[in-house]
Formats: C-alpha cells, structure tokens, sequence
C-alpha cells in the first residue's frame, strides 16, 4: 500500500525533485515501481490463501465482506493500469484517453486499498500505526491536488500569449509566446516546459524543449516543434494572441553548470531544439571556449536551423558544427549514416577523455542508446554525459 501511494510521487512533478532528478529518471522509477507493486499486491492474497485455504471464500464477490470486496476491486484497477500502461500503443489507445483512465483507476486504487486496510484492521489497531497512515494518506491526497487542482489554477492565472509562429526546414514549427500578465519564468538553456493549448484541467500537455536564448533582452520564449502527432500538427495554425498554458520549467542540464566546460553536444532531428537554446545562449554572453555540435538528420532539407547553425559556426569562432546525414546528396562530402563511435572519434580533440569535456544528448531512445554506447567504447565517463530523453510515457 505504501509502494501504491508513493506512485503519486515521481510524475508529480514537484520542483524540488525535478531540479536533481531527471524527468525520465523519475518515469523510470514510476513504471519500475508500479510493476513491483502489482507483483507484491498478487503475493499478498496468494500467501494467504495458502497459509489458510478457507480464506478462498473471500473470492466470492457476492458472499464477501465489503472489506474483500474492495480489495479484490483494487487489484482489478491494478492489471487495468498495468496493460493499459505496458501496452497502450498495441491497443492503439489514445494518449489523452489513457490519461483518463490511468488517473481515475490509480486513484480507485488507491483509495479502495485504505478501505480495505482501515476495514481488516491488523495494521491499524494501534493509535500510532493510526496517525502513521493518516498522515501517508495526507501527503498522498495532498500530492493529488496539488496536480490536479492548485497546478491547473495557477497555469490559468499565468498565460502566455502567442506572439508569432515560424516555419523551420523538416515540418517543424517554432512557437513563439510571451506571459500575459506576469514575468513568466527564467530557465536555462537545455530545459523544457510541458504546454497545452486547451484548459489546463482537461489535461492534454505535451513537454516541449524551450528553443530560446535563456539571456533574451525581451520577454519572448520559444519552443520548436515538429509535426508528428495529433497535437503538434495543429501548431501551424495558433495566431497572434491565442492562449497558451506553460509549465516550467523542467530539466536538470544547466548551462550555467557547466559554462566553464568544453562542451560536446549531440542531436538527432528535432533534439536540436535544446541545443540552438544552448547555442544562442553562449552567443549572446560571446562564449570563448570549444564547443562542438554533432547533428544528425536524415537528409540535408530537413536540417532544422540549417542557415542559423551556418551563422553561427560563422560568428562563434569557439563553435565547430558536424553534420551527419542519413541520406547525403550525392556531392556531399561529409558525414553519412549515423552518429558512430568512429565519426565521434574523426572530430573530437585529442584530449576528449579529460574532466572538462562534458557531452550532452538530446533525441529519441534509439539514438540516445547507440551514442551513449559510442561514448562508452571512446572510453568517456557515464558522469561526464548528460542525456535529455523523448520518452517518459
């Protein structure tokens, strides 16, 4: 019951977690913790019908006491929260539906398991095991509508308003908002915000790499996006001044951090977005020491940022800009296929293994994966990497 409760935790996104833990490293947690939680929830009855058969009868929903009724109804919730998490894209459910259902069963969950603690009694007849569970059930209720009641009333409070959208190479869009009666936020360069275009009560937010300089003399934040769902293909078509809900922002790369650093940043399609976000940051502060960006795109028109990373190599003379393309034109003559261990290894200094190198990631699992394995076969150190996932649930 406790593992059950302490799932309201990790995806609540409260800052103080948020700010030493990463986003995916608290997903991670989340659905490795929920698979134990079932699994020790399966053990409990089946240990004591073995140590007691005639507890069978407790099976029988109609003949039961409301106390095993509801635990057996807890454990239902459980197997619908564990398929429709492990196997939502199979059964082709979609994201905003599966939220729904997800919510309402963890909360089901939740609270038919205290009824049916409270009810049996063995782990409550004791005044202190009492306030123990009082107070659990407290931080959990608290936790709930901290999520879904306080977060939504303050997003409403603090729009954005669009500003302008800009067409990039590859179907991608950037956003362009401003706060609409408050300060907004400040943020580093490299760190996200989920947004949505709807209520903030209905749920339906999507996390979205800030693209702008962290050191921007306006008030203007932007965030690029590229066409690939439901949600992003409607970006195109947000006017100047619709409404956009923003909650940030999130991300434990910070460029401040590690400024003093030789940087080596690596991206694949739409990962670029964080990164020109770290890029027009150390521009705009005229950055002096190395840095190296290591793109890879699948052909040279779907370059996002194509010009403005050319203008840049051209005005950062600390700035060196690797292209690697999937399907080259057939008078390129630099890098093909994917990002490897041996095209890192072409362009990389000599001196990459020391403590000043620091390496940031940023695309989908595959990519991260293959250049996280790359980087281990170059002999750099798991601390010196810093990885910025696209996929938490």
């Amino acid at each position: 019951m406790a593992l059950l409760g302490l799932q309201t935790i990790p995806t609540s996104r409260l800052k103080f977690m948020t700010r030493f833990f990463p986003m995916e490293k608290l997903y991670s947690v989340h659905h490795k913790l929920s698979i134990l939680t079932f699994i020790l929830a399966i053990l409990h009855p089946v240990l004591l019908f073995i140590n007691n058969p005639e507890t069978l009868r407790l099976l029988n929903f109609a003949t039961a006491p409301w106390r095993a009724r509801a635990a057996v109804l807890a454990l239902l919730t459980m197997v619908v929260l564990i398929i429709s998490s492990i196997w939502r894209e199979i059964i082709n459910m979609k994201y905003d539906i599966w939220r729904w259902v997800h919510d309402f069963m963890a909360f089901a969950g939740i609270g038919l398991g205290l009824f049916h603690m409270f009810r049996v009694n063995y782990y409550m007849s004791l005044t202190y095991q009492r306030v123990l569970w009082l107070a659990l059930t407290g931080i959990w209720v608290a936790v709930l509508l901290y999520i879904r009641l306080a977060r939504p009333i303050i997003m409403l409070k603090k729009p954005y308003i669009v500003d302008h959208v800009q067409e990039e190479l590859g179907q991608t869009w950037s956003l362009y908002v401003r706060p609409e009666g408050h300060e907004g936020f400040a943020y580093q360069s490299g760190q996200f915000a989920w947004i949505t275009t709807e209520s903030p009560f209905i749920f339906r937010e999507n996390p979205f790499s800030l693209s702008s300089s962290s050191d921007r003399d306006d008030d203007l934040i932007s965030f690029t996006i590229k066409e690939l769902g439901d949600f992003t293909s409607t970006i195109k078509n947000l006017k100047p001044g619709d409404k956009v809900y923003v909650d940030g922002p999130y991300g434990t790369f910070n460029l401040d951090e590690h400024y003093d650093n030789h940087l080596v940043l690596i991206a694949g399609g739409i990962g670029s977005a964080p990164v020109i976000s770290v890029l027009r940051t150390m521009r705009d502060r005229g950055r002096e020491k190395p840095v190296i960006f290591f793109y890879g795109s699948p052909t040279w028109d779907t370059i996002i940022y194509r010009d403005e990373l050319a203008e840049l190599e051209k005005d950062m003379d600390c700035l060196k800009v690797v292209h690697v393309l999937e399907r080259p034109p057939e008078d390129w003559d630099g890098e093909s296929g994917f990002i490897t261990a041996e095209i890192l290894a072409r362009h990389l200094p000599e001196d990459y293994k020391q403590w000043e190198y620091i390496f940031f990631l940023c695309g989908p699992m595959p990519m991260i994966r293959a250049v996280e394995g790359a980087l281990t076969r170059l002999d750099v150190t798991h601390s010196r990497i810093f990885s910025e996932k696209y996929e938490m649930a």
